[in-house]
């Protein structure tokens, strides 16, 4: 299964994050904001792959690493979830 965003995160524009959860607040940068509104829509990981190949043109495994350490670092403070 494809991770997601959990319910009530807040992001910005900018790039803050609060989970109103656990009270914590993050902050991620332009590429961060761009992988979290993708989640938000419902994007299939293989979508915002291709997204990150052609905007910032970087080869496809070049994104999947940064994809999948980005994932993992959401998992890890519990601002996605995942059947997987």
């Amino acid at each position: 299964m494809e991770p997601s965003l959990i319910k009530d995160i807040a992001l910005s524009d900018s790039g803050f994050i609060f989970n109103p959860v656990t009270g914590e607040s993050f902050t991620v940068n332009p590429i961060g904001v761009g992988i979290l509104n993708q989640l938000r829509l419902g994007k299939a990981r293989q979508e915002i792959l291709d997204q990150l190949v052609v905007e910032f043109q970087v080869d496809l495994e070049q994104a999947e690493r940064d994809l999948m350490d980005f994932l993992n670092l959401l998992k890890h403070f519990r601002l996605v979830s995942s059947n997987e």
